[in-house]
């Protein structure tokens, strides 16, 4: 059985709110590619839209997008997803994730591309009873 931690980014207020699923509406995001547009209905988000933008595995291997399937790969990297050179030119062997969330992913990171009538602070909402007794 699949669990995901989502990390939900709202481009609008800049504010980022995580989400963890299982079940049935984890696995609606099997097989689902980094840059595919979903229905954030299974995350609890009815009318919203959210672009997956990346995702790592248990190990925090990331994922990089234009490196297809699912498997953990060892490439040579200059620059981009996954690697960071600290001197010009330099190439490293870093291990690497490919495009497709998978069982093995635990962290999706997503942004929200359409809105549903309600907003996103209404569902993170503390109950009034808990803001009281603090």
């Amino acid at each position: 059985m699949a669990e995901f931690k989502i990390v939900v980014s709202d481009p609008t207020s800049g504010r980022s709110y995580k989400v963890d699923i299982s079940g049935g509406s984890a696995g609606a995001l099997i097989g689902k590619k980094v840059g595919d547009e979903v229905d954030a209905a299974p995350l609890g988000f009815q009318g919203y839209k959210v672009k997956i933008t990346g995702a790592s595995d248990r190990n925090g291997t990331p994922v990089k997008p234009n490196l297809p399937g699912t498997a953990r790969r060892r490439l040579l990297l200059a620059s981009g997803v996954g690697y960071n050179p600290r001197l010009e030119g330099e190439r490293r062997r870093k291990s690497i994730r490919g495009n497709e969330i998978s069982p093995e992913i635990v962290q999706i990171n997503a942004m929200v591309t359409s809105r549903g009538d309600k907003p996103l602070e209404e569902y993170f909402a503390k109950p009034e009873s808990a803001e009281k007794t603090e």
